[in-house]
């Protein structure tokens, strides 16, 4: 877990302050200890000189009992423990004072100022001072002067720590009133922003420049973003508008191009429907004419009968087709999914009357047992019979149209195909695409296969013109089957 910039900067001082002071803390400490030490060589040093001075001046005009008399008056004096007086030889000649501190004298001595260490651990120097008559060696006890200076050094660490922790406890109210209290009041700003709770970003005052440009851009950046935002909002509103208009005239596209099909059906049915009403009429007259026997009657009645329902079925088919798919005609459902096979044979059944097709050859070959699509059959209707009148334009009399439906994987593929001269290699690629057409002007739309494809792609399919097929024109459709 990380910790905060306070945290953080803490730290960081404290490691700081403990490179700084500890290598204080030993400088001075050691500094002390080497300084004492130099004082307390300097005193042995003063005072083994003044005390071999008196002794060299008195060893001249006193008997030897006098001397020795001296020598163990000096013994005590400012930790004095021992005297030793040397001739010229280097030979003691008269020594007085504690017998461990006599012992440590040496046995010969050198006419030559020296000072002397005599144990590190027992604090005893030897002073010798030269003489006319001979050098003069003192043994002297000194303190320890460590014990003096550990107080020192005591105080110079218990101060070293007071300012070291004076200076956290000062950097930690400073950090938390110029930066940490400033960044929560702008974080704790930006996340009501954020939230929806606020809609501009309220910066808190501080005295410190670079937090006050801080919150100067981060308040810019907000209304920045707010703007953006409203600009994406009213975006979203065009587009969702743009498409509810787009689907609206899809919808309507995809109604006239239903109502167009249906106009050409009605005028190749005009001639089969004709039929009917002209034997009507003549059966219509006979029965008004009268004359007839009940058996001629009842007849002509059910002729009349017959070509009645077949003008009705016609007229359903068309009125079946033609209707939009989101309003099912009165007492019907919608037929959702959709079946391939019933769907190609009632576009067969629907377009056998059209004297356009009567010399064409329309065969289906569907396989058994094809699954259920997610396209409808209505839908389904008028993409197949879009496909079959444009193949049924495009080969003539004498012509074949053939319309197959296979399930490949988890699809269903239906084929429509024609023995006609194919698709222009020029428009393939638009081919789709509204208002494309091959036929001559004002034989048609060019909407018929840009409806197809809205209407299979919309269903999760796809529709395209197989360009390898060489001996007319095959038009592939993919329908995913419904789960």
């Amino acid at each position: 877990m990380r910790g905060g910039l306070r945290l953080q900067i803490l730290l960081l001082l404290g490691g700081l302050l403990l490179l700084a002071f500890i290598p204080l803390f030993f400088a001075v400490a050691t500094y002390t200890s080497v300084t004492l030490q130099q004082i307390r060589v300097g005193h042995a040093r003063a005072l083994g000189r003044a005390i071999a001075a008196h002794v060299a001046e008195a060893r001249g005009n006193r008997t030897g009992e006098d001397l020795m008399s001296l020598l163990r008056s000096e013994i005590g004096t400012e930790g004095v423990e021992a005297i030793g007086v040397y001739g010229l030889d280097g030979q003691r000649v008269a020594a007085a004072g504690e017998l461990l501190a006599v012992d440590d004298l040496p046995r010969i001595a050198v006419n030559r100022e020296a000072l002397r260490e005599v144990s590190a651990e027992s604090s005893v120097l030897t002073v010798t001072v030269p003489s006319q008559g001979g050098p003069v060696v003192a043994v002297l006890r000194v303190d320890d002067q460590s014990a003096r200076a550990a107080p020192l050094v005591r105080l110079v660490g218990l101060y070293t720590a007071l300012v070291a922790l004076a200076l956290l406890v000062i950097a930690y109210f400073a950090l938390t009133r110029l930066i940490v209290r400033p960044l929560d009041a702008l974080a704790r700003a930006a996340e009501r922003v954020a939230g929806g709770g606020a809609r501009r970003l309220a910066v808190p005052k501080t005295s410190v420049r670079e937090l006050a440009d801080l919150g100067a851009s981060l308040g810019v950046m907000t209304e920045r973003l707010l703007h953006e935002e409203d600009k994406l909002r009213r975006k979203i509103d065009e587009v969702e508008r743009a498409t509810e208009r787009l689907k609206e005239a899809q919808d309507r596209l995809v109604r006239s191009e239903r109502l167009a099909s249906v106009g050409r059906l009605a005028a190749g049915l005009a001639h089969e429907i004709g039929n009917p009403i002209s034997a009507l009429m003549g059966l219509e007259d006979l029965v008004l004419a009268g004359g007839l026997t009940p058996d001629e009657e009842h007849d002509f009645l059910t002729r009349m009968r017959k070509e009645t329902e077949r003008i009705h079925r016609i007229l359903r088919d068309l009125l079946q087709f033609a209707r939009p798919a989101a309003q099912p005609l009165a007492g019907e459902d919608e037929q959702e999914p959709g079946d391939v096979d019933t769907a190609a044979r009632d576009t067969a059944a629907l377009v056998a009357p059209q004297r356009s097709l009567q010399d064409i050859s329309l065969e289906l070959e569907v396989a058994p047992g094809l699954p259920a699509v997610s396209l409808g059959n209505e839908q389904l209707m008028q993409v197949i019979l879009n496909l079959v009148m444009n193949a049924a334009d495009a080969v003539g009399a004498g012509g074949k149209v053939r319309v197959a439906a296979t399930r490949t994987g988890n699809r269903v593929r239906l084929l429509v195909e024609d023995d006609g001269p194919g698709v222009d290699p020029r428009v393939q690629a638009q081919l789709f695409e509204p208002f494309v057409t091959t036929k001559d002007v004002g034989k048609g739309t060019g909407l018929g296969l840009a409806v197809c494809r809205g209407l299979v792609e919309a269903a999760g399919g796809s529709i395209t013109l197989d360009t390898e097929y060489a001996r007319g024109a095959r038009f592939v459709v993919d329908l995913p089957i419904h789960s």
